[in-house]
């Protein structure tokens, strides 16, 4: 279950990349924006800004975070991405931090690019962290003789779970597509008690709490707690530094086929 607040406390931090993403796509007058994954709906909202002339279509695989963009004016609907079909007047499909929930979604990449129209561009960014010291301390408390019961079947992220940008750029170019592939490493500097511990709340911890009741929540979450602070210790002015990679494409599929 997705948490839309959650996810929104660290809202400028999370919004930067999809900027940056959308930045590189080089569309002028898209017939139709599809947000794959739209989340709560506020960036949405910025491609029906860029694009005011375009049919603006969202999904979401959380019914928490459609009736959030719901609420936003945003006409979300619940949806797979691994369902999603382009119309064929989609100019411009964005998959903003959702990939790395969906194995194998390399076949989805390639699918999309086929089946997109001549020119379009198809837009993904995911975390690159996986070997970062919040997942190795999230997965090596799940496994330990504690948890691991209680915890086999909430399908953690590895490290195989995302390719570096090479990897995407292969698959596309291999597609026919124009490709712009790159990796970023933000360093952000958060505030409060367990600052990464709340970040990892809103996202990569969703699949422990999906399978816990609310005092297992609880008490795995006090577990982790002071791995995540010897990890990342605070500064001397109480904030956190969290170093988080992330690894964005950006293609155009070919006008001749």
């Amino acid at each position: 279950m997705w948490d839309p607040g959650k996810y929104l406390m660290f809202d400028d931090h999370r919004s930067r990349p999809f900027e940056e993403l959308v930045a590189r796509i080089r569309a002028e007058s898209p017939r139709r924006v599809v947000d794959l994954g739209c989340g709560p709906g506020h960036l949405t909202e910025t491609l029906a800004k860029r694009w005011p002339a375009a049919a603006i279509e969202a999904f979401d695989s959380s019914p928490e975070m459609v009736a959030a963009a719901r609420e936003r004016g945003i006409d979300a609907e619940a949806g797979d991405v691994r369902d999603w079909r382009p119309r064929p007047d989609t100019d411009v499909a964005v998959c903003n931090a959702v990939l790395q929930w969906v194995p194998r979604h390399e076949e989805l990449l390639r699918r999309w690019a086929v089946e997109l129209p001549p020119g379009a561009w198809l837009a993904m960014q995911v975390p690159g962290n996986f070997a970062a010291p919040s997942h190795v301390s999230t997965r090596a408390l799940a496994a330990s003789p504690k948890w691991a019961p209680r915890l086999a079947a909430a399908g953690l992220r590895d490290e195989d779970s995302v390719l570096d940008p090479t990897g995407y750029a292969t698959i596309l170019a291999e597609a026919g597509c124009a490709v712009d592939a790159w990796e970023t490493t933000y360093l952000h500097r958060l505030t409060g008690s367990d600052p990464v511990l709340d970040w990892l709340t809103g996202t990569g911890l969703r699949p422990v709490r999906s399978v816990l009741d609310d005092a297992a929540w609880q008490e795995y979450r006090a577990d982790l707690a002071p791995r995540l602070r010897a990890a990342y210790p605070p500064r001397a002015d109480g904030t956190t530094w969290l170093p988080f990679r992330r690894v964005f494409v950006v293609a155009q599929t070919p006008y001749a086929r």
